[in-house]
């Protein structure tokens, strides 16, 4: 296998064809960036930890009935995966008050919400990834209802599944985001489940073990990666 043209860049990966069809290279980077790209930084081996965990997350769902794009790790920075057409929604569930929805609706942060929600983002970055509902997202045609019914299905499967993985590690699945993808003829988890996308606080303490610490100068930013990363590793 050859590591061909790269294809894409985002803030935290890139894409590369290769030379097999319908498989791309997904290299993670080590620069942060929040509020949209507003603040931008770097933290120290992110990439490797993103990686890795989102191989090990991959995996665990995709033995628990979640099919996802993930081929095989290549290396600590580079995965192979599934060539998706990316849907652009960031699917964002929530299972307790944090960051923008506690600013939203007055809701104190760290409140458990009595249920879990399912929110969706239009992915436009010159927009600033709006939040969008179902029949905004059904008039303009980015999904259709049977997807849409399929994605939250999926979604609160996944919650449900992470909130059992990481319990058993001694933290609290707070929020986290997810994207999908069509391939071939069905519709499947693509991106990445880690510290950047995921809300994970210690579940004694309530330390914040995730890019929030970076979104708000809270420091310890390297430590509290390495941190989830050696316990989901376990």
């Amino acid at each position: 296998m050859q590591k061909l043209d790269m294809v894409y860049e985002g803030k935290a990966k890139k894409v590369f064809k290769t030379d097999i069809e319908n498989q791309f290279i997904v290299d993670y980077k080590d620069d942060a960036t929040a509020f949209n790209g507003l603040k931008k930084g770097s933290i120290l081996n992110k990439g490797i930890v993103n990686n890795k965990m989102t191989n090990i997350i991959f995996k665990y769902l995709a033995d628990n009935g979640i099919e996802n794009h993930l081929i095989k790790e290549l290396s600590d920075r580079e995965t192979l995966v599934k060539k998706v057409e990316i849907i652009p929604l960031e699917v964002i569930v929530r299972n307790v008050a944090a960051g923008s929805f506690s600013k939203k609706f007055g809701v104190e942060e760290g409140t458990p919400l009595l249920n879990p929600i399912v929110e969706f983002s239009y992915k436009n970055d010159e927009l600033g990834d709006p939040m969008i509902n179902n029949m905004q997202i059904l008039a303009i045609g980015i999904a259709k209802q049977e997807d849409l019914d399929f994605i939250s299905k999926e979604a609160l499967k996944i919650n449900e599944l992470m909130k059992v993985f990481y319990s058993k590690r001694n933290i609290n699945l707070i929020d986290f985001k997810i994207e999908f993808g069509r391939f071939e003829d069905k519709i499947i988890l693509a991106d990445e489940m880690s510290p950047d996308t995921c809300r994970l606080w210690d579940s004694e303490t309530n330390e914040k073990l995730d890019k929030d610490r970076f979104r708000r100068d809270l420091g310890n930013v390297v430590e509290a990666y390495e941190e989830i990363f050696k316990r989901i590793s376990k």
